[in-house]
């Protein structure tokens, strides 16, 4: 590993650089910051060589982007695309993102807003269920809403007009971009040509087998890859050889190594700290109702655990959200067009699905360990949630006041990202790493009703001077 050689005065600026590309995944000019892309840059080489190493990950670096290309292990549908407002896409904005950067690769060096609008409705009036309309007001936000998404990583920039003009009246409104051609490339490099595609699962299986690389190897680097991308890896969702792996310090260590965060183990498994904010992508505890009202949940969850006097029931885990998904997502491949074509010209002694092979199947990890967590039954939560907002409603944004259900559909969905619960038919399964936060201590500050306005010495502080005329 290359980062064990360089000087302890420059580990924290590589362990910097390791920890934005492996946020961000592409690195620009201008995503996420200016600074970011000279300093990946600057360690290209030891990075891609321990990327490579640690995690089978591959790295190119150009003069004016920077690509990791991860290793999927498993489906994870707590890292969705954002809008530049944080507003989660929906399948509408993911297809008009898939389009318009189709578009933008066969266009040339300028395009305008409505340009690229015609020509992602060009590509959409050609699938079933799928349309962009300019006349519809809800088609044009949410195709703004992927040009914004486009924008934020600089595959095009804005050089004349306004985006939200356009979208409120495309005949008064407009927008001309310049467009960056190696970002729309760096962007748009599918590992496989998806046409190809039987199941989604096809999509885990690295491109090609690492030579040299033996099978103790490829079990590391899955542990590695586990540590990086799953808040926590629990040893009852491991096989027995992956769990042999975990528990070598010199595995975990690497990964400390690289990314400069501190790994805490517990006996049910570890969990990498990210105590910079760099490289999670849901900061917890954190800013916002959803985040402040999980906390307060995960706290009463944690208290009702621990009371001894009313025991709570235990039954066994859960299949592993990703293979649910997976199963819908598979339900949702079109049964026409390519993909029966593709299925049609295949020879007699071709695989069933070739697109799948045996190192993709539901592994022994998948599958519900034999432990058994605490199960939290829905009328008590239901009650927690309520009594919460009767407490501590008057702090919550507005939007959930008045709508509990959907909060708590909200809040229970973050505590499952970040593998604190899991959601069963009966209700919650209190997973281990919850017990972080128990005896969470809240302070709400309100204000009274003569501090509606504040004065210029309440604005500054005391001892500020202002200059007045």
């Amino acid at each position: 590993m290359r980062g064990r050689t360089i000087d302890t005065l420059a580990l924290d600026n590589y362990q910097r650089a390791a920890r934005v590309i492996l946020a961000e995944h592409l690195v620009t000019r201008t995503y996420p910051d200016r600074i970011a892309l000279p300093l990946v840059r600057r360690w290209a080489t030891e990075l891609r060589e321990d990327l490579a190493e640690l995690f089978g990950y591959r790295l190119e670096v150009t003069e004016t982007t920077a690509r990791v290309f991860p290793i999927l292990d498993r489906l994870d549908a707590g890292k969705p695309a954002r809008t530049p407002a944080e507003r989660v896409f929906d399948r509408r904005r993911y297809a008009y993102l898939a389009l318009a950067l189709a578009a933008l690769g066969r266009a040339g060096d300028q395009i305008t807003l409505s340009e690229l609008a015609d020509q992602v409705a060009a590509y959409a009036g050609r699938m079933d269920g799928l349309e962009l309309s300019t006349d519809r007001s809800g088609d044009r936000d949410a195709f703004v809403d992927a040009v914004g998404w486009l924008t934020a990583r600089g595959a095009i920039t804005l050089a004349d007009g306004d985006a939200g003009g356009w979208a409120s009246d495309p005949e008064a409104g407009e927008a001309l971009y310049d467009i960056d051609r190696p970002v729309v490339f760096a962007l748009f490099r599918p590992p496989r040509a998806l046409q190809q595609l039987h199941s989604v699962r096809g999509l885990f299986a690295e491109e090609a087998p690492a030579t040299g690389v033996s099978a103790q190897a490829a079990i590391a680097r899955r542990v590695r890859r586990a540590l990086l991308e799953r808040p926590v890896v629990y040893t009852d969702d491991l096989s027995l050889e992956e769990r042999a792996v975990l528990a070598q310090g010199r595995i975990v260590a690497d990964v400390e190594l690289l990314t400069g965060l501190r790994a805490e183990r517990r006996a049910e498994g570890v969990a990498l700290i990210d105590t910079s904010g760099r490289l999670s992508d849901t900061r917890f505890p954190g800013t916002g109702t959803l985040a402040q009202v999980a906390l307060l949940l995960a706290g009463e969850i944690a208290d009702r655990v621990l009371d001894i006097d009313n025991p709570l029931p235990h039954r066994g885990g859960a299949p592993d959200p990703g293979e649910a998904l997976a199963a819908q997502l598979d339900a949702a491949i079109p049964e026409s067009t390519m993909f029966t074509l593709l299925a049609q010209q295949r020879s007699p002694d071709s695989p069933a699905d070739e697109s799948v092979s045996p190192d993709v199947e539901p592994r022994q990890q998948d599958m519900p360990g034999s432990s058994t967590y605490p199960l939290i039954q829905p009328a008590w939560l239901q009650e927690t949630m309520q009594a919460l907002t009767d407490r501590y409603g008057s702090t919550f944004a507005a939007q959930w006041q008045a709508d509990v259900p959907r909060l708590t559909t909200e809040v229970v969905a973050l505590l499952e990202r970040l593998r604190l619960v899991r959601t069963v038919e009966e209700g919650l399964l209190v997973l281990p790493a919850l017990a972080r936060y128990r005896g969470a201590v809240v302070t709400v500050r309100t204000k009274r009703a003569a501090e509606l306005f504040v004065t210029a010495a309440d604005t500054y502080g005391p001892g500020t001077a202002t200059e007045g005329n």
